[in-house]
């Protein structure tokens, strides 16, 4: 029998569309508004859910407690009221497209999980607007 359990977060950040390789026309005409200079914001949503078998001692998947204390340390220090362009590492090189974003995130998690569980990571970009990743 396997179970998921979800974690509901959020996180306040800044980034850029942009290609550093491209012209600013080509950057303009594929990100649009996006790849503003001066950057823009959103107000991500994240759900991170861990899909395992409950262990008969505890009853859980995996202690809520503990997934918390994950996406906080993962995801909230490091990316909230952040330019993620300019301040989160994983960014340097690498576009932070929600797509992108939701993948960093994933491995950031993904290594402090155990194997034996699944991983899916749903990051909402806006409410109409939302990316999910469970891995390769």
């Amino acid at each position: 029998m396997r179970v998921t359990i979800s974690r509901k977060a959020h996180f306040n950040a800044a980034h850029r569309l942009h290609r550093k390789d491209w012209s600013f026309e080509k950057n303009d005409a594929v990100f649009g508004k996006c790849n503003n200079p001066n950057f823009h914001g959103h107000n991500y949503g994240l759900t991170v859910s861990v899909t395992g078998k409950i262990d008969p001692e505890t009853g859980f998947v995996l202690d809520v407690k503990v997934l918390a204390d994950i996406i906080r340390e993962e995801v909230e220090i490091p990316f909230d009221h952040k330019n993620l362009n300019l301040d989160v590492p994983e960014f340097q090189d690498l576009n932070p497209t929600a797509e992108n974003i939701a993948v960093v995130i994933w491995n950031k998690i993904r290594k402090r999980i155990q194997p034996e569980f699944d991983l899916e990571v749903v990051l909402n970009e806006t409410d109409r607007n939302f990316v999910t990743y469970k891995g390769e």
